[in-house]
């Protein structure tokens, strides 16, 4: 943690232990805080042993106890016993609106919320707030990106759809499985909004007009693309063979990617397309990592101190450096290190536009009719004639679904 931060956290302490002023915060005695507490961490990887190691020689009344546990494994957890979890624990931003309507995660302080909104981009502020009430410390973000053949495609080719689908072979999935989460970000690009425009509004989908017709056209026309595949699983093998010259994926396809492209390994942000006459931005979900305090902690200050530590400036560049979570810190999001690595590049420039994923409870609702209208539409189920009726009913069921 930088030295400025270090006493914002220090000062915000002080406050927070010495008054308890703040209902639903981090509060506790004096006579407490001066005691050897020890505050169980949930990560998901081992070199947060050694971060933590230095939080805890600037704080010698706080022990920490390290343990292995992955951030999509912290939700159900929490919720079969809250008192057994982790007092601070990793969390996928998506997952944040469930287990806050359950009551189970604590509250940012006002200080420390001011802390995130200084340090980090719009984007992951955002995936940390639920409601208008911020519960989330951020430490890094992930979109997906474009991985492909520099050998086939240049830089300037990737730049565009229809530059890479004219020169080479693009893998797409729009007829399986897991479309959903891939091509949702279209009806963004063109201007529709899921669950309203702050991603909380249950029955505040728009797909059902002219601008959500246009996306299922687009989507329709790539059949008779030639540079369009469909391709979801063998995507990968493909890309070793040569079939296919590029693919949409996320940093967890990174050493895949490497592995299959060797020399000729290339990553960039999405390119552009055409669509209702214009050229836009394709966008993707925004993904952010979050650390967040368990309300059942009975260290709740020490373990808001800890998330703070956590996703410092100092902290989030450390990992970055040994690991490659892509940061949230926009200082770090900056810095050379972070510019120089193709993919990390690639992500920031991504996140910088692209939609934080809805993180209320109803989101559990969307997937699967989302998912078939763009299979149907790909299969070509669904008629041009039809879009616009299909888009409007799917709006509806997912408002109602939603009040259920």
């Amino acid at each position: 943690m930088n030295k400025r931060v270090h006493q914002i956290a220090a000062a915000s302490s002080a406050v927070v232990l010495a008054s308890g002023i703040f209902a639903g915060f981090a509060s506790v005695s004096a006579n407490a805080a001066s005691k050897k507490v020890t505050i169980k961490l949930w990560a998901d990887n081992n070199a947060y042993k050694s971060v933590v190691k230095q939080f805890e020689k600037n704080n010698p009344n706080i022990s920490v106890k390290f343990q292995k546990v992955g951030s999509v494994d912290t939700t159900k957890y929490m919720q079969k016993d809250s008192t057994t979890a982790g007092d601070v624990a990793m969390l996928p931003h998506d997952q944040l609106g469930t287990l806050v309507s359950q009551g189970l995660v604590l509250r940012v302080s006002p200080t420390y919320s001011k802390q995130v909104k200084k340090i980090d981009v719009p984007g992951a502020v955002k995936g940390a707030t639920y409601k208008g009430k911020m519960y989330g410390y951020p430490y890094g973000v992930e979109t997906q990106v474009l991985y492909y053949n520099k050998s086939k495609l240049s830089a300037s080719d990737v730049k565009t759809w229809s530059g890479i689908t004219k020169k080479g072979k693009l893998a797409v999935n729009f007829g399986e499985t897991g479309a959903n989460y891939v091509w949702t970000p279209l009806f963004f690009t063109n201007g529709d909004v899921l669950f309203g425009k702050n991603g909380e509004n249950a029955s505040g989908t728009n797909f059902g007009n002219a601008k959500g017709t246009q996306v299922l056209q687009w989507i329709q026309a790539q059949k008779n693309n030639p540079g369009v595949v469909q391709d979801n699983a063998g995507a990968l093998q493909d890309l070793t063979s040569g079939k296919v010259d590029a693919f949409l994926s996320g940093p967890w396809s990174k050493i895949d990617a490497q592995k299959a492209l060797k020399n000729n390994y290339a990553v960039a942000k999405y390119p552009k397309i055409s669509i209702g006459g214009k050229n836009k931005q394709l966008q993707a979900f925004l993904g952010v990592k979050l650390f967040i305090v368990n309300k059942s902690t009975k260290h709740p200050a020490q373990a808001a101190k800890l998330a703070s530590y956590l996703t410092s400036n100092a902290v989030q560049k450390k990992i970055f450096t040994s690991i490659g979570y892509v940061p949230s810190a926009k200082s770090v999001q900056n810095s050379a290190a972070v510019k120089k690595d193709a993919l990390s590049k690639a992500v920031t420039q991504m996140s910088k536009g692209a939609t934080p994923m809805p993180k209320i409870p109803e989101i559990n609702n969307f997937w699967t009719p989302m998912d078939a209208i763009f299979n149907d539409t790909w299969k070509g189920k669904i008629s041009q004639s039809q879009m616009l009726s299909k888009l409007q009913a799917f709006d509806k069921q997912i408002a109602k679904s939603s009040s259920k």
